[in-house]
């Protein structure tokens, strides 16, 4: 298998969840032999249970091994590595057969052109703990899967889908035809989070981190809504926002 087929993830909680979720992919966990704590000792004991082969490194060692893998020895890799097949990509097809086969009200989160893998990870990782069935982004003019992404993440990526859409503005269409209300985040809009009713099959659509939803995808929604705002702040980022509104779906469900 060439280099180029083979995917890097570190972090303590997300190879954790890798073994958990998704064992028949890795290759094999590298470790750094400066930690020896219990929380990775459990991740050796994980992948010992798979059958994943476990190599340990001494420092100058390991970070070779980052080095030769394109990842800078300055991230967040608290000692671990995995190395891993590329998962399949999900699509539109994919997406429509999860929400036909829902037993309950979908929440969806779409992602209107976000750049930043930091802002994508923190979205999934919301998504995941606010019960979103999975986080849609373009394909062109936007962020994807990186390791970056799923060290922020911290695990969710390996558990809440990560769409892949050609075109979201067909894709809000063909969500639409299936039932789905699709609410936008816009700043100026007159209607407040609060008024929404989330109970119902829903995509709650976040804009970009610098301009928002772009003219075409705010078109498409059926409504638009702004998040009430205290303070003298004009917006949040937009990580933070989603975990606002996919919360207050959430709360709205419970009760």
């Amino acid at each position: 298998m060439s280099n180029s087929s083979i995917e890097h993830v570190y972090g303590i909680n997300t190879v954790q969840q890798l073994i958990e979720h998704s064992a028949s992919r890795m290759l094999k966990v590298a470790v750094s032999q400066e930690r020896r704590d219990q929380r990775l000792l459990d991740v050796l004991d994980a992948a010992g249970c798979a059958g994943i082969a476990v190599e340990t490194l001494d420092r100058h060692a390991f970070s070779a091994h980052l080095a030769s893998v394109g990842i800078d020895e300055s991230v967040n890799h608290q000692h671990v590595l995995a190395s891993c097949r590329p998962a399949e990509q999900k699509d539109e097809a994919f997406l429509h057969a999860l929400v036909r086969k829902s037993q309950q009200p979908v929440l969806l989160l779409l992602l209107d052109g976000v750049t930043d893998p930091h802002n994508l990870g923190a979205c999934l990782r919301s998504a995941n703990a606010a019960g979103a069935q999975a986080v849609v982004v373009p394909q062109d003019k936007a962020v994807g899967m990186t390791p970056v992404v799923r060290k922020v993440a911290s695990g969710a990526a390996e558990i809440t889908p990560l769409v892949v859409v050609k075109n979201l503005a067909r894709c809000i269409q063909a969500l639409q035809q299936e039932g789905v209300w699709v609410m936008g985040a816009a700043g100026e809009a007159e209607q407040t989070l609060h008024q929404l009713d989330l109970t119902a099959a829903t995509a709650i659509v976040m804009g970009s981190e610098g301009s928002g939803l772009r003219r075409l995808t705010r078109d498409r929604c059926d409504a638009l809504f702004a998040i009430p705002m205290a303070g003298t702040v004009e917006s949040l980022n937009v990580s933070v926002a989603t975990g606002v509104c996919l919360f207050e779906a959430r709360r709205q469900r419970l009760s």
